[in-house]
C-alpha cells in the first residue's frame, strides 16, 4: 500500500512562510554595507595622504617634506579611523522590523 502525502493548507503556509523567512534575512544590513563603504573611503584617503614626499634627485633630503604632520600624524589617524568605521559596520546590528 502507498502511503500519500498529504499536505494541508496550514503547513504549506507555514512551509513557504519559513522559506520566505530564510531568503529574506541577511547578517548584514543595507546601512551597514554603506559603512563598510564609508571606512574603505576614509582608509583609501588616510593611504593618499601618507604618499609623496619622494624628491626627484636622489642627493637632496628634505627632512620637512618627508616627515610632515600629514604624512606622520594625520594620515595614520584618518587610517586608524577608517578601520574603526569598518568594525562598526561589521559589527552594527540591523533594525529588525516585525510585522
Amino acid at each position: 500500500m502507498a502511503q500519500k502525502n498529504i499536505t494541508t493548507k496550514k503547513t504549506a503556509a507555514v512551509a513557504t512562510d519559513k522559506a520566505a523567512k530564510q531568503t529574506a534575512w541577511f547578517a548584514i544590513d543595507r546601512q551597514n554595507y554603506k559603512y563598510i563603504a564609508i571606512g574603505f573611503g576614509v582608509i583609501v584617503v588616510g593611504f593618499l595622504l601618507m604618499l609623496g614626499g619622494g624628491s626627484d634627485n636622489p642627493e637632496a633630503f628634505d627632512g620637512a617634506k618627508l616627515f610632515s604632520f600629514t604624512r606622520i600624524t594625520l594620515a595614520p589617524i584618518i587610517v586608524i579611523a577608517g578601520f574603526a568605521i569598518e568594525v562598526y559596520a561589521i559589527m552594527r546590528k540591523p533594525k529588525t522590523t516585525e510585522k
